[in-house]
C-alpha cells in the first residue's frame, strides 16, 4: 500500500498534518517519521516542547485508524484522545530539524476505543506513553 498522502488518512490538513512519512504498517503497528518544524505552530524558530510528541503518537494513531479505514473501504473518521498515560520523556524539548521515529502498536481496541502503546525515538531520544483514543460511529471529516 502507497502511504505518500498522510493528509488523506488523517482528518487533518494544512500545517496541522506534522507526519512526513509513513514507514510501515500493518493490522496491529505503525511507524511514521517527521523532522520537527520551526513554523511556530507547537513551539518556536528553535525547538518544540517534547510533550508535543503526544500530538504526534496522535497522528501516527489517526493514521494508523485511515489505513484500516481504506483497506475496509470506509471513509476517514474522526478520532478523539481521550488520555495518555504513563507518558516518559528523557528530554525537554526536541530541537528544530531533528528527525523523530514514531512507533505505535494497538493494544487493545473494540468499536470505539483503543489503547496504543507508542514510542518516540532519535538520536539520544526515547520517549514512551500509552494513548486511549476514542472514534465515534457517527463523526466524520468532511
Amino acid at each position: 500500500m502507497n502511504f505518500t498522502d498522510i493528509a488523506e488518512l488523517i482528518p487533518h490538513s494544512g500545517r496541522m498534518v506534522l507526519l512526513d512519512n509513513i514507514i510501515d504498517a500493518d493490522e496491529h503497528s505503525l511507524s511514521a517519521e517527521l523532522t520537527v518544524r520551526n513554523d511556530g505552530l507547537l513551539g518556536d524558530a528553535n525547538s518544540v516542547p517534547a510533550y508535543a510528541g503526544i500530538e504526534y503518537m496522535a497522528q501516527a494513531i489517526a493514521a494508523y485508524a485511515g489505513i484500516q479505514a481504506q483497506q475496509a473501504g470506509e471513509p476517514i473518521k474522526i478520532g478523539f484522545l481521550l488520555g495518555t498515560r504513563r507518558y516518559t520523556s528523557n528530554v525537554g524539548s526536541f530541537a528544530v530539524g531533528t528527525h523523530l521515529n514514531i512507533y505505535i502498536k494497538n493494544i487493545m481496541q473494540d468499536e470505539k476505543l483503543g489503547v496504543f502503546d507508542c514510542k518516540i525515538t532519535a538520536t539520544d531520544i526515547e520517549i514512551t506513553a500509552n494513548l486511549t483514543v476514542y472514534q465515534p460511529s457517527a463523526a466524520q471529516s468532511s
